[in-house]
């Protein structure tokens, strides 16, 4: 029986389970599984190689209608997300998708989408063969444990924001969690077992398929407190704590890891597991920016929250030089201000450097108001201006606060997109900053963090020279909120107790240095990738960020936002915290289950996740 055909079977009927069935049929189905069982036992036992649908182990039409009785129903074949281009690219299914490819929700709630559309000579979307549409933590054992039992490639995703495209594995059993996103809201919160251990604290609890932009609705819009999460509004909870997590306002309250204090996860061997600082605390620390993917699938999250500064603010506009030697100028004068004025709790987010000799600011900042903001930009603004046969100003300087509670508050679609789809909560918007992102197709892509003692006076002029022959090649974003170097002492010693690589609390900022281009998922109708010009554009990046580990050669890389070809991925994403995770990864999955790219434990897979390239430890047969 083909998967469509299983598929249709089950939809004809919700709850099919084994039971369901005539007691011949019922008969028939345990013989088939006995067999395939069998079978998958003696594969299982060298756990060489994962099943594929081509196998003649891949499970049974009766094995997945056993899943689909097991989950209600809720098993989906997966489409492409442009599978309909695909069938009849002048119809209407098609002209629906299109028109919605740039809206992350609507890529969010489709089985196979991905937020970015791929990565040049690395990965392209392609969906698994299945997905259980996880309503609860009973669903997601019910997923782990058949995946499990039966040998299949597991895929975990919540939004599918993964840039290295963790969450798209073909021929594998996806586990979709994108429907669980209740968020609850906690006034003294204490951890499960931490009763003499730790006081109560307010907190927020969100399932694994909430978005950011649902905590910070209910948590600052509604509650009128914050918590410390992600900056795009329509990235998942879960992923982003796992990854460490850095928001606009990181420099003042730390990672998303950092203020993680329980988690539900259900491990390779079928357990939901409470973990916390009091419960299989060394797999609580490793969640805690140990890399989505690798460890469980996270079913629910519980963050401090933190009284709400009154006012949350931004420095905004574009600065372009005349000439190389005034933009060496304009670089030099800013970060002079930056290192007196911007290194701090309060200013977060980022400033763009150019190749056109063009300086953007997009800064935000917390706690300061309005006179206070243009006390600390008036001078540069001042010292720009006095100058025109230097520099031109392309877009508008200023600054400015506002009240914080309606920071997330819808505002316009010169700030926030509203999701335009019938039904959709009024809350859930995006950012105007981050439309290119959503679907884009990477050529290349770079991270590295700056440590804080080039913002020295005596090194300050090989961060500018370094910038600007960075910038010849391509351009460059420092986001200041994604360095932790002049955060509080609180937040970095409570991201130090995290499995982030430490080099991250001595960085003023993580440079990166990106280029891509529009959507371009399989199947949707566009011109075909210039790949020529592809190549070149990632072989820039590399250049110029070559430019850059001239002044800082050990730097680190942060896991979410990095180089897919990384050969020192483990050092550069987790620094000395590698070994301890190994340990913990062969601890709660010695055999793998959960396997992503360049993901602890990964160098001991193919690239597909299908292949194990070393022995299996002894002792694991």
């Amino acid at each position: 029986m083909r998967r469509r055909d299983v598929l249709k079977a089950a939809a004809a009927c919700p709850l099919l389970s084994a039971w369901a069935l005539s007691s011949g049929a019922r008969a028939a189905a345990a013989a088939a599984e006995t067999a395939g069982g069998a079978r998958s036992l003696r594969h299982a036992a060298a756990r060489r190689r994962r099943v594929r649908p081509s196998d003649p182990d891949w499970p049974s039409a009766a094995g997945w209608q056993s899943l689909a009785g097991a989950v209600g129903g809720r098993l989906l074949a997966v489409p492409a997300l442009c599978g309909p281009c695909v069938e009849r690219a002048d119809g209407p299914a098609c002209r629906d998708v299109i028109s919605q490819i740039g809206n992350p929700f609507y890529i969010g709630d489709q089985p196979g989408g991905t937020q970015v559309s791929g990565w040049l000579d690395a990965w392209t979307p392609a969906p698994s063969a299945y997905a259980v549409k996880a309503a609860g933590t009973a669903d997601v054992v019910a997923a782990v444990n058949f995946a499990r039992e039966r040998n299949l490639r597991l895929a975990v995703k919540g939004t599918g924001h993964s840039y290295q495209g963790t969450s798209s594995a073909p021929d594998s059993l996806l586990v979709w969690t994108r429907a669980m996103n209740k968020v609850t809201l906690h006034e003294a919160f204490v951890p499960r077992g931490c009763d003499s251990k730790a006081d109560p604290v307010p907190a927020v609890t969100a399932e694994a398929g909430a978005m950011w932009i649902d905590l910070y609705h209910a948590v600052t819009s509604v509650a009128g407190r914050y918590v410390q999460g992600g900056g795009c509004a329509s990235v998942g909870v879960a992923g982003l704590v796992q990854s460490g997590g850095f928001g606009s306002f990181s420099k003042g309250f730390g990672t998303a890891a950092a203020g993680l204090l329980e988690a539900e996860v259900v491990t390779a061997d079928g357990r939901a597991r409470t973990v916390n600082a009091c419960s299989d605390t060394d797999l609580f620390w490793a969640l805690k920016g140990g890399g989505g993917g690798s460890w469980g699938v996270v079913t629910r999250l519980t963050l401090r929250t933190h009284e709400l500064p009154e006012f949350f603010g931004a420095a905004w506009g574009e600065i372009k030089a005349h000439s190389d030697e005034a933009f060496g100028r304009l670089l030099t004068r800013f970060f002079e201000l930056y290192a007196v004025s911007l290194f701090n709790p309060h200013w977060g987010e980022q400033v763009a450097v150019g190749g056109d000799n063009t300086l953007k600011l997009s800064m935000v900042s917390q706690g300061v108001d309005k006179a206070q903001a243009h006390a600390v930009w008036a001078p540069f603004f001042d010292w720009v201006t006095a100058s025109p046969r230097d520099f031109t100003i392309t877009a508008e300087l200023g600054s400015g606060a506002r009240a914080a509670r309606g920071w997330w508050d819808p505002g316009g679609k010169d700030r926030m997109i509203q999701d335009p789809r019938t039904g959709a909560p009024a809350h859930h918007a995006w950012w105007t900053g981050d439309q290119e992102q959503v679907g884009a197709f990477f050529h290349g892509y770079d991270s590295l963090w700056l440590p804080a003692t080039l913002l020295h006076r005596q090194a300050r002029q090989r961060l500018v020279e370094a910038l600007f022959a960075g910038s010849r090649h391509k351009g460059i974003e420092l986001h200041f909120n994604k360095g932790l170097a002049g955060a509080p002492r609180h937040a970095i010693t409570a991201t130090l107790d995290t499995a982030t690589n430490p080099a991250v609390t001595g960085a003023f900022a993580l440079a990166i240095v990106a280029g891509g281009e529009g959507p371009a998922y399989p199947g949707l109708p566009r011109p075909a990738i210039d790949l020529d010009a592809a190549r070149a554009d990632a072989r820039a990046i590399d250049r110029a960020t070559a430019a850059l580990r001239h002044i800082a050669p050990e730097a680190g890389s942060y896991v979410s936002e990095s180089n897919y070809f990384n050969t020192s991925w483990q050092r550069a994403f987790w620094g000395a915290h590698y070994p301890r995770l190994r340990a913990i990864k062969r601890k709660y999955d010695p055999d793998a289950l959960f396997i992503v790219h360049h993901g602890v434990g990964s160098e001991d897979w193919s690239a597909d996740g299908f292949m194990r390239l070393v022995p299996v430890p002894e002792g694991r047969l």
